[in-house]
């Protein structure tokens, strides 16, 4: 369950020591990167976030090189052997990786690059949260933001097990008193409340529904090992928009479709025939507000939407996308997952877990599609431009393929992370995304050359050019 993503920058690597200082002088503003879990006795509460008495950051942050040539291949092998490892539990849940020797990118420019690979637990942040936490390392010019002067960090005690037990409780207390107060809150306003009421039943009736529905079987849906493999895209968010502004939808509409058309393209090389065939995709949507970012904590709602591969025609298939999504966000059916989700707040472990897997039940899709808006300006760490950002996801049991993308500065780049032993054939399915954007492009000139394309977006709009009012961002 950790996710982060591959971060490559131009110009020479800082030292080992220079980016642990340059971490070291930010922590204060990530205060649970210095936390771990603590399990309160007799499971009597949900785990716990306490300070790590032994923190040390030289266990975070570490630093590898690439043996030459040192290719982006070789990057990626190595990416996909550290997101093969799982985080040690007893500490805080995260990890830096400084990895030098990359070779230069086809045709010598730039002549020096290096990567940071992040790794964090998915129980650290959401995919939009993430992008606020990456401010704390990233500056938005080449001279870094200098920092004020901090008193020195001085861990809490670690607390005893009957403290553990007392603050499970206290939790627990607190959630049934703020209950009650919505509960009053309620009374006052009986009509809104029971609207309120009505939609979110609806909504989990939606995904009761769903779960009554199981997602097909596919090669992509056995059972997977340790093992991991993971292979990046580069793309232009111009094509992206020039499509969605030409044959309508959104530029996550788009990205379905082109995932739809890759593995149409991949599933007769398995033998496996897509005639009548739509996969489902997952695709977590963050519930967090404008006012809650810059904080820390999962707060996502899940979507199944669709991969419609038996559409062999590229436009078809984007405008079967496009009426599908459009129908899942005029559904309830984010709201009765965000129901689910509250219940963090009240339910006891053994509850919520049954509730958690109702709505995160394997059975009910093909793969993860997560998409994050990026900034569209570039970003530097001590000095260095970053030149791309390729996302990282994780493996639900039994799934072979997680596609996550990005928008960074005018690309969007997708990382696919695939199990070693299921999936050595992913570069089919890299390489058909490539062609399914090409062949959408493609149609997308041959009706513009017949009508104007509709307007670009007004400034107010969402980082991929999409309606943030009626468009849900998604997140990992």
């Amino acid at each position: 369950m950790h996710i982060g993503g591959v971060l490559v920058f131009e110009g020479p690597p800082p030292s080992l020591e220079e980016l642990v200082d340059h971490i070291g002088g930010r922590l204060d503003r990530v205060p649970r990167y210095r936390q771990k879990l603590a399990i309160p006795p007799l499971d009597s509460g949900r785990p716990l976030w306490i300070d790590d008495t032994t923190f040390n950051i030289a266990y975070h942050v570490r630093g590898t090189a690439l043996p030459a040539p040192g290719t982006d291949t070789q990057l990626m092998e190595l990416v996909a052997r550290i997101a093969s490892q799982p985080l040690d539990r007893a500490k805080p849940l995260w990890e830096i990786y400084l990895i030098e020797g990359i070779a230069p990118e086809a045709g010598g420019l730039p002549e020096k690059r290096f990567a940071l690979v992040f790794k964090n637990h998915h129980s650290l942040y959401d995919g939009v949260s993430g992008v606020d936490l990456a401010t704390v390392l990233l500056d938005l010019s080449p001279e870094p933001t200098l920092e004020p002067a901090l008193d020195p960090w001085h861990p809490a005690p670690e607390p005893s097990k009957a403290q553990l037990m007392l603050a499970g409780l206290r939790g627990t207390a607190g959630a049934t008193t703020d209950l009650g107060l919505r509960a009053a809150a309620a009374a006052v306003q009986p009509d809104r409340s029971f609207g309120a009421f009505r939609d979110v039943a609806e909504g989990i009736g939606e995904i009761v529904w769903a779960a009554l529905n199981p997602a097909p079987a596919t090669p992509l849906n056995v059972e997977i090992g340790p093992h991991r493999r993971y292979v990046v895209i580069r793309q232009q968010l111009a094509d992206y928009k020039f499509v969605k502004n030409t044959l309508g939808g959104t530029v996550n509409d788009v990205i379905l479709s082109v995932v739809s058309g890759a593995l149409a393209k991949w599933l007769p090389a398995r033998r496996v025939p897509t005639a009548g065939l739509e996969l489902r995709a997952l695709v977590p949507v963050s519930v967090r507000v404008k006012t809650e970012h810059n904080t820390f904590g999962n707060q996502l709602t899940l979507m199944r939407g669709p991969l419609p591969v038996y559409v062999d025609d590229p436009v078809a298939r984007l405008a079967v996308v496009r009426v599908a999504m459009d129908g899942l966000k005029e559904s309830k059916q984010a709201l009765g997952a965000a129901t689910i989700a509250a219940m963090n707040d009240l339910a006891p472990p053994a509850v919520l877990a049954q509730a958690s897997r109702m709505q995160f039940s394997t059975r009910l899709f093909n793969l993860l599609v997560t998409n994050v808006p990026g900034p569209q300006f570039p970003l530097y760490v001590l000095g260095r431009r970053l030149l791309d950002m390729f996302p990282l996801a994780f493996l639900p049991k039994n799934h072979a393929l997680a596609v996550a993308i990005m928008s960074y500065d005018g690309r969007i780049e997708y990382g696919l992370l695939g199990d070693y032993d299921a999936l050595p054939d992913i570069g089919l399915i890299a390489d058909g995304i490539e062609s399914s954007l090409a062949e959408l492009v493609e149609a997308a000139h041959s009706v513009g050359a017949d009508r104007p394309a509709k307007p670009m977006p007004e400034p107010s709009a969402g980082a991929n050019g999409d309606d943030p009012a009626t468009v849900p961002k998604t997140a990992e």
